[in-house]
């Protein structure tokens, strides 16, 4: 019997800062660590080329990412080194391009995401980006809220984008906003590199 959380958690990581992805997965290392499952879906992202579907490959049965956004279309030459990310953003979703499939995505998304956590077979569920879909209209919060409430009581779920709606801030038990100081493209024009920015 392999050993659960003992109260699992509602945790946020919000903010217009780099850093929340990654605070995400700092935490699904760790638990790996530990023998736990984690599950992370990732809303709005679908860059197949990016160090942490790598890493959950390579480092550990015990984490799985599935991406429910748009592909980069030099994905393939990225991931083989012959390309670097340019930045074009075509593999986010951007709120003036909507589109009925990006709509579609969502929804199966979260129809996953509620089967997921539902399921109680992983200990943390890690919903990356799913505060951008609200923020898109491509999801509502009170769908959210009432996944969470609902949630078993050993799955620690972990909720990353921009913009934390009160509701969702007001149900967590782990608040943290990244603040902005300084930020490498913004301040320095230095572009995404691999093995940091993805």
């Amino acid at each position: 019997m392999r050993q659960r959380l003992e109260r699992g958690l509602i945790q946020v990581y919000t903010g217009n800062n780099k850093g929340k992805t990654t605070a995400a997965l700092g935490l699904a290392l760790r638990a790996c660590g530990h023998g736990f499952q984690v599950y992370m879906i990732s809303f709005l992202k679908g860059s197949s080329y990016t160090g942490e579907l790598y890493a959950a490959a390579r480092l550990s049965p015990n984490l799985r990412i599935v991406q429910f956004g748009r592909n980069c279309p030099h994905a393939s030459l990225i991931k083989e080194g012959f390309m670097k990310c340019t930045g074009c953003g075509e593999c986010f979703v951007k709120r003036e391009e909507i589109t009925g499939e990006d709509r579609e995505k969502m929804a199966l998304a979260f129809r996953h995401a509620s089967e997921i956590i539902l399921g109680g077979d992983h200990d943390i569920v890690i919903l990356d980006e799913i505060l951008n879909a609200f923020k898109y209209g491509l999801l509502e919060v009170g769908e959210v809220v009432g996944l969470l409430k609902g949630k078993p009581e050993h799955v620690e779920v972990v909720l990353t984008g921009r913009d934390a709606p009160p509701e969702i801030i007001e149900m967590a038990h782990l608040v943290t906003e990244m603040a902005g100081i300084k930020h490498p493209f913004k301040d320095y024009g230095i572009a995404a590199r691999r093995g940091i920015e993805y």
